[in-house]
Order: C-alpha cells, then structure tokens, then sequence
C-alpha cells in the first residue's frame, strides 16, 4: 500500500472518530434536555434566563410553552414585610460558649485582625468565601465615580480602593449595555443623601438594601428613597430577592433561578455583617438562591438579601481581586459595575 493510500486511509478514520465522538455528545445533550430529569431542563432554563444578554439560550431547546411551564413551576413568595433593627443587638466580640461549630468558627478572629474573618467555603463543586466583618458601623456603599456620565462603571477593586476599604463587594444592578454602565438600577443613598433617583425619590417603590449609621442592616420591601431616609437608611441601593428577614427565610418553590455565580449581605443578631461570595461558570455550577440561604443560616444570618451576581460577582481584599469571577470577568480582574458595598476602617 502506497503512502499516500495509508495518510488517506488515516484521515478518513481520524474524521470518522472525531463524527462519532461528536455524535455521541449531540446524543447526550438531547437525552439530557428531553429524558426523564426535570432538573436538568429547570437548571438550564431558569439559569439562561436570569442571565441579562444571553436569556435566547433557553430557546435553543426549548418552545415558549415548555419555558413558560418551566418558569410557572419555579418560583418564590417574595418576603413582605421590612427588617427590624430592634432585634438586632450589636455584640461582635468572642463569646465564652458557642451554640456550634458555625458560630465559633464566625466569631472567632484571626490572630491581629479584629476587623474581618475570610472563611472559605464549598457550595457543590464551588468555592465560596463568607466574610464576617466585626465593625458593622464601618460598612458603607461604594459606587462608580460619577453617575450616567456615558462610561461603564469602574471594578470593585478600582472602587475599593479609592474609598481607602479593605474588603469589598460588588452590589446593584445597573443598565447593562455589554460591558457594563455607570446607570444604576433603582435609588443610591450614600452619607444619609440621595446621589441617584433624586427626581423620584417620593415616587419609585423598589426593595432598598440599606445600613443604618449605626451598622444595622436595614430591608425594606417597596418604599420609596425619602421613606428609607425617614427610617434611619444611612446607605443604599436596590436589588433582590431578600433571602433572610427577621430570621424567616425566602420561600423557594423549585429551583427559580438555576445555577450561577452569586453574591449577598446579611447580618447576624449579634451584628456582624457577612458578605458571601460564591463562584462559578454561568450555565455549568455556583449556586442557587437555596445553597446562598442555607449558607447563611448556617452562619446565624438573621437578615439577608441577594446582591448582583454572575459575571459582576467580585470579592475584593486589601487592593487584590480575590474571588474567581466568570472567564470573561475574571481576565479583565473583575467586571465594570455601578455600586457595591465595603468595609472603609
């Protein structure tokens, strides 16, 4: 057999396998999206539509009809009532006795730092980290340098360290234009005043994350800006669902929201602030609104709520970027978002 023959006969095996392989993989996505598991249909369903550019991904598989059944049959009843800064009582220091291993591990502080604790975490196959912050009255907001000026916002890290914090989360939405914006979504008090949403601060209701300027986090479902002023909101922006009010956490029927790189603040009675970070690929792990309730009830979190996640997802300390954000965020250190939340000593 002449060479030629034998390169010929080669490649027509090489295509061969690689057509069979790939077969074999278009055979699997199909048995995985229209066999017997509705989990992997709600994940993937509810997962791409969470997503702010990439929501057309739910259709590739499936009609409107099987997405809107799938959408009808997972959901959450939302909390309808505010969060009450009477009940919690800010005692950070180490306790002589603990109730378990959770609380110990959260109050007990690193050696020479009394200020935060990084605890690190796995949610599934994802790594997480659970900040405690043992100064409550030391978190304040961040945000981007200036307001719908036509640009995209700035990193957390670029944000955290221009107000000088050590620790650092992203947190609102924003009008997404790609890359990012400097638009937020929904009012932003910053010091006690109104630097976004003035125009309709009597008139937009929306769900406020706030901190009082004693360090108490404050959750109030539709008020308007002035009406967070009026009840002690030092700080604020808007975004959701809240996961934990009063110690009752968010009802979840099914999985509503799939998968994803996710990020929250909540409080502990006791007053620690905690910002829990989890990574992630978009359509592949992270986790759900559930993993992020059950984390932080775990960790004696008594008010909760969910901030910006997916590609926004960051986590920064003393000046690193210190999560793993998505691929696309993650080479660029971090992606380009409006607000967040920080400890500023």
């Amino acid at each position: 057999m002449t060479r030629k023959r034998k390169n010929k006969k080669r490649k027509i095996y090489k295509t061969t396998i690689l057509f069979i392989f790939l077969d074999i993989i278009v055979a699997a996505c199909f048995f995985i999206m229209y066999g017997p598991w509705d989990k992997f249909r709600n994940l993937y369903v509810n997962t791409a539509l969470k997503t702010m550019n990439h929501q057309y991904f739910a259709n590739i598989f499936f009609s409107q009809k099987t997405i809107d059944k799938i959408v009808a049959n997972n959901y959450f009843i939302s909390i309808n009532e505010d969060s009450s800064t009477d009940d919690v009582v800010i005692n950070t220091a180490e306790k002589e006795h603990y109730k378990d291993e959770y609380e110990r591990e959260l109050f007990t502080r690193e050696k020479g730092n009394d200020l935060y604790k990084i605890i690190n975490l796995k949610v599934g196959t994802s790594k997480g980290y659970l900040v405690a912050i043992y100064k409550p009255e030391k978190v304040k907001l961040i945000s981007t340098r200036q307001f719908n000026v036509g640009g995209y916002g700035e990193q957390v890290t670029t944000m955290c360290n221009r107000y000088r914090g050590v620790v650092c989360i992203n947190g609102g939405g924003f009008i997404d234009n790609g890359m990012g914006s400097d638009i937020p979504i929904g009012s932003v008090i910053q010091d006690g005043q109104i630097t976004w949403g003035s125009e309709t601060a009597d008139t937009a209701r929306d769900n406020i994350i706030g901190i009082t300027k004693d360090g108490k986090l404050k959750l109030l479902t539709n008020a308007t800006a002035n009406e967070a002023i009026a009840k002690g909101v030092y700080e604020s922006m808007v975004f959701g669902p809240f996961l934990i009010v009063n110690g009752k956490p968010l009802e979840i029927v099914g999985d509503p929201w799939g998968q994803a790189p996710r990020v929250a603040i909540g409080q502990t009675k006791d007053g620690i602030i905690l910002f829990l970070v989890i990574d992630g690929q978009n359509y592949i792990n992270g986790a759900s609104l559930q993993d992020m309730i059950d984390v932080l009830t775990r960790y004696g979190a008594y008010n909760a709520a969910n901030l910006d996640g997916g590609q926004s997802s960051s986590l920064s300390v003393n000046g690193v970027l210190y999560n793993n954000p998505p691929a696309e965020a993650s080479r660029q250190g971090g992606r380009y978002v409006v607000t967040g939340w920080g400890l500023i000593p």
